[in-house]
């Protein structure tokens, strides 16, 4: 921070009640009133110097005293001292924090070179030129302190000339920022960093009031100079220095709630909802230049402070549905700050949740071909909705440890998406497991209902084998997961290939065991000569031990037989053709039946 002093004498101004006066042998002859306080000065000093004051005593030597009133004087009292000490060529000291209304109050009393060479105003504007334009921090201050001169310093050009010098050096390259800047994020310490880091001047202008820190950013923004994540970021620490943090803000009750506000309050309140709307306007078009998680604060902050734009709140749903996949759980476990049907306190805002979820789906069902898995051939689409589905089943997860939360909220929740979002339910059956744990006085009715939710076919095997033994599920649930357990268990089953009928199986004895034993060789010697003309009482016989090869097989491993019309062996080596053997044999016997 930069100053300038002026002057060499010492400051013998006093004061006596609500009077101030400065030590002198001469008596006072100009008695100047501002607001409350009444100075005791001297013509000399002042006149020659101010071009008002020779104005309002335009005739001195009618009065031995002249009494002033300047009640409207930029800066008031201590603005109107400073004056006074230069002319008296008392030390004073300038700085960023008193420039502005000295530099208005010198204006106003026309301290200009027309009145006197090296007057007040010539040596406040070459500080102002030479060192709160030309630094970081003096010109944010300077900006800073014309919230309460703001109309003298838009007309005087101080707040243009400010602002252009603040967006200058933002656009500066990194590599040539040489001045000192406030950043205090976590981890991070200047003195491991050479270079300074992209987002160094958004926590100095954070500081401002909302309208400045809007022209800056417009300015920025309009050279398309910096990547609209910056833009976000600037917006990102504007909002957390200003907006109250509704995670740590408790609910009032309803009986202070319905009482008339304070009248502090009630100005704090709107202050905040004109810088959430603002801040709101400013978010770049772009996707990603600020995080989901911070929409969805400033959708909640708007919900808790109330009377923000409809249009506000509806755009702030907008921009968090497109990139809701994004999210986190932490991200959605907002406080709720509305009071429940039975005068409970939720601890969560799901209806919240709620209202973006339902938003995001309007959206990707009109991005969407279709709604069914055949018709949903995008990949992109699956995994957003696949992802959503992920968080939205740990959100419930976390918000049934909710005593307080009525169970129709939460079915409704995790209806709410669409069949096709879950691959898996075993997240689901989580979420239901803590809410019937935490939740021991449910009814039957709605133990039935929220599990009502669960598909018995989409749990995994291992959280199927853990709900059939959970007693907390209703006995028709369990039934539905015994009979999906058993029926895949049975479409797991292996199906020998020997079995290639369902006919009734009949044991044979070791007397028919005896009777079936064929001589193999004799078997293959069949297998070669396929396609050769074959007599009919060879081809009967071929044709017995082809049907008697395969049971006895079977029956010396100890198993059964099918009485059957026609076998397979038991690894499809023997593929005898059955249907020329059978029309082999129909020609033969037409032969017979011939001769």
């Amino acid at each position: 921070m930069k100053f300038m002093k002026l002057g060499t004498k010492p400051d013998t101004f006093y004061t006596e009640e609500a009077t101030r006066t400065v030590i002198s042998d001469a008596p006072s002859d100009l008695v100047i009133q501002v607001n409350n306080i009444r100075y005791l000065l001297h013509k000399f000093p002042l006149l020659p110097k101010c071009g008002l004051l020779q104005r309002l005593c335009s005739d001195p030597e009618d009065s031995d005293s002249v009494t002033i009133e300047l009640h409207d004087i930029p800066g008031g009292e201590d603005a109107f001292e400073l004056c006074a000490k230069f002319c008296y060529g008392i030390t004073i000291n300038l700085s960023a924090h008193n420039f502005v209304p000295a530099f208005c109050a010198a204006k106003f009393l026309r301290m200009a070179e027309s009145v006197e060479k090296g007057n007040f105003i010539l040596k406040l504007e070459s500080f102002f030129h030479s060192c709160i334009l030309e630094g970081w921090k003096d010109s944010i201050v300077t900006l800073k302190t014309t919230n309460k001169l703001s109309e003298w310093s838009e007309n005087l050009g101080i707040i243009r000339r400010c602002i252009d010098s603040i967006v200058e050096k933002i656009l500066t390259p990194i590599s040539k920022v040489s001045w000192s800047y406030t950043y205090t994020r976590p981890g991070y310490t200047q003195k491991r960093h050479q270079i300074a880091p992209k987002d160094w001047w958004t926590e100095d202008i954070s500081e401002l009031d909302i309208e400045l820190f809007r022209c800056i950013v417009t300015a920025v923004r309009s050279t398309y100079m910096l990547p609209p994540q910056l833009i976000g970021e600037a917006l990102h620490v504007y909002a957390c220095r200003w907006l109250p943090d509704i995670t740590k803000t408790k609910t009032t009750s309803t009986e202070s709630s319905s009482g008339s506000q304070t009248q502090t309050d009630a100005i704090s309140v709107g202050k905040n909802r004109r810088i959430l709307e603002t801040i709101v306007s400013m978010i770049p078009s772009d996707r990603g230049s600020v995080s989901v998680g911070f929409l969805l604060r400033l959708l909640g902050t708007a919900i808790y402070l109330g009377g923000v734009s409809p249009v506000t709140k509806t755009e702030l749903r907008r921009r968090a549905s497109i990139q809701f996949e994004e999210a986190t759980v932490g991200d959605l476990l907002l406080p709720s700050h509305s009071p429940s049907d039975n005068h409970h306190q939720y601890i969560y805002d799901i209806d919240l949740v709620m209202t973006v979820l339902e938003s995001y789906l309007v959206l990707w069902r009109r991005q969407s071909p279709g709604t069914t898995p055949a018709e949903s051939n995008n990949q992109f689409l699956m995994s957003s909705i696949r992802k959503v589905a992920k968080i939205i089943d740990s959100y419930l997860q976390v918000v049934a440890r909710d005593i307080n939360m009525p169970v129709m909220k939460l079915v409704s929740l995790a209806e709410t998406l669409p069949a096709i979002a879950r691959g898996k339910h075993d997240d689901l059956y989580k979420f239901i497991n803590i809410y019937l744990k935490e939740h021991p006085e449910l009814s039957k009715t709605e133990r039935k209902r929220l599990c009502r939710i669960l598909d018995c076919q989409k749990l995994s095997p291992e959280v199927r084998a853990h709900a059939v033994k959970n007693e907390r599920l209703p006995l028709r649930t369990v039934v539905q997961l015994l009979f999906f357990e058993q029926e895949s268990g049975s479409r797991a089953a292996p199906q020998p290939q020997e079995l290639v009928s369902r006919r009734k199986k009949t044991p044979f004895t070791e007397h028919d065991i005896s009777k079936l034993k064929l001589d193999l060789s004799s078997l293959e010697r069949v297998k070669g000569t396929r396609k050769t003309t074959i007599p009919e009482t060879s081809l009967k016989r071929s044709e017995k031990k082809l049907q008697l090869v395969e049971p006895e097989r079977n029956l010396e491993r100890g198993g059964t037989i099918n009485v059957t019309e026609g076998v397979e062996s038991e690894k499809g080596q023997f593929d005898f053709p059955k249907k020329k053997v059978k029309q082999r044999t129909s020609k033969l016997e037409h032969k017979g039946r011939d001769r």
